[in-house]
């Protein structure tokens, strides 16, 4: 065991006084980023009031829209008539078509009518006098002989009884709505209904070994049209999915991004080197285009579109527009300083042999520079693409705006989750896409 006496000790401490005498920032810096931390986050739940957003927040609704993301609803009403008949009706626009005739919808012998709502033991019985329905295990009549509805016997949770209408939530089911003279239901299906042929087209509620026996070797629906051509235009142009305008819409998307960011990377190019300071020594220029460059990136990309929006209305020219003015900034930024960190040293091999500026820049920078400007350019270029869907929300054309229309409605979710899940693989693509060309451009594929 070795023991250093007080000289030694004194000399270690001389040697090497960062472990000895540490600071208070070097003792109590973790401990103090680690409070202010908490801090922040106490403030921040003060300041957002965050128990109260939370417990105000609907959260009902995440279940509602989600579930309308993955399936579509049918909705018979059922008419009670003076003479104590039933009629049936569907919505003007109903996916089941002009003249629906759905088989969960059964006439029965006493002149009722039998409604499965979802598989087995789930079912709403309409009659003149009462309405049974049947749900979670129990048959509830609704007596709507007199003046109101009324619940006979005890009122399960999942009904409610208003003034002039009961209403049973039955969950993902959907629901039903009982009043004195009609019963309104919505009875929920998983899936996306008529994606491929509208109910206006001839191909429409068709077996699929049908339809291709058509469009393969079937007689001519249209004298003048081939049922392949025909196909595909009922495809393109259906009215409920819109699969023309939303694929146009885009394509409008990807040529915006795709506009926008070469213009960008085309007008940074140049003005990167007036900006770097190490190529253009004339430090008033170089100030003038690294503040040009902020003032450019410190817009948002929204904001350009909302200005671009007002200037030239609106479509893809605007969105093209304020992708290339963000570009501008974010790639002049990113270029200059990639200039300014390059090695001088083969500049300046190449610049002892008496070589033209073009050279120069040729052969000692650009070699130097070219992968930073691939692995940036290329990475902005799949970002924009993202932005120019929201960008597109504002006016600027392309999918974002269709996708804006869709939600406001707050109906046609499931042409909502259509969209986004588009742009996803759209995204992905772009993703992968560049990452590829990036690694091709660069040398560095892995084997």
């Amino acid at each position: 065991m070795t023991v250093i006496d007080a000289n030694r000790m004194h000399e270690i401490e001389a040697r090497y006084p960062e472990y000895f005498h540490r600071s208070f920032r070097q003792r109590f810096g973790g401990l103090m980023i680690v409070i202010a931390t908490l801090l922040y986050g106490l403030y921040a739940v003060w300041f957002f009031d965050l128990p109260k957003l939370f417990a105000e927040a609907h959260w009902e609704r995440v279940g509602i829209y989600l579930s309308q993301w993955v399936s579509y609803d049918v909705q018979p009403e059922f008419r009670i008539q003076d003479d104590g008949s039933i009629a049936v009706r569907y919505p003007r626009f109903s996916p089941l078509g002009d003249n629906p005739h759905p088989d969960w919808v059964v006439d029965n012998p006493d002149g009722s009518i039998t409604i499965a709502v979802s598989g087995a033991g789930l079912a709403v019985t309409v009659s003149k006098s009462e309405t049974i329905v049947t749900a979670h295990g129990v048959s509830v009549p609704v007596d709507v002989s007199s003046g109101a509805p009324k619940v006979v016997g005890p009122v399960p949770a999942w009904m409610t009884v208003y003034d002039d209408n009961v209403l049973a939530d039955l969950g993902f089911a959907g629901d039903v709505s009982i009043s004195v003279d009609r019963v309104k239901i919505r009875k929920r299906f998983l899936g996306w209904a008529n994606f491929v042929f509208d109910t206006q087209s001839s191909f429409f509620d068709k077996p699929v070994g049908e339809v291709i026996s058509l469009i393969v070797s079937g007689p001519r629906i249209k004298p003048d049209q081939s049922n392949l051509s025909l196909a595909f235009d009922d495809i393109w142009n259906n009215s409920e999915w819109q699969h023309g305008d939303v694929w146009t819409k885009l394509f409008q998307t990807i040529v915006m991004a795709f506009l926008g960011t070469l213009l960008g990377a085309l007008a940074a190019f140049p003005l990167a080197f007036m900006a770097a300071r190490n190529i253009t020594p004339n430090r008033l220029l170089n100030q003038i285009l690294k503040r040009f460059f902020d003032f450019l990136r410190s817009v948002d990309m929204l904001i350009w579109a909302l200005f671009l929006t007002r200037a030239f209305g609106p479509g893809p020219l605007a969105g093209s527009g304020a992708i290339f003015l963000t570009e501008t900034g974010t790639l002049g930024k990113l270029y200059s300083e990639g200039l300014e960190n390059i090695d001088n040293k083969p500049r300046e091999g190449i610049q002892s042999t008496g070589a033209q500026t073009v050279l120069v820049h040729r052969y000692g920078i650009m070699p130097q520079i070219v992968p930073v400007i691939v692995s940036q350019t290329l990475y902005q270029w799949e970002s924009n693409v993202r932005g120019a869907t929201i960008i597109g929300a504002v006016g600027a054309g392309g999918i974002g705006l269709k996708l804006w229309e869709a939600m406001r409605t707050n109906a046609n979710w499931e042409n909502v989750a259509y969209m986004v899940i588009l742009i996803l693989i759209v995204v992905f693509l772009f993703d992968a896409a560049s990452n590829a060309l990036r690694h091709r451009l660069m040398g560095s594929r892995t084997h």
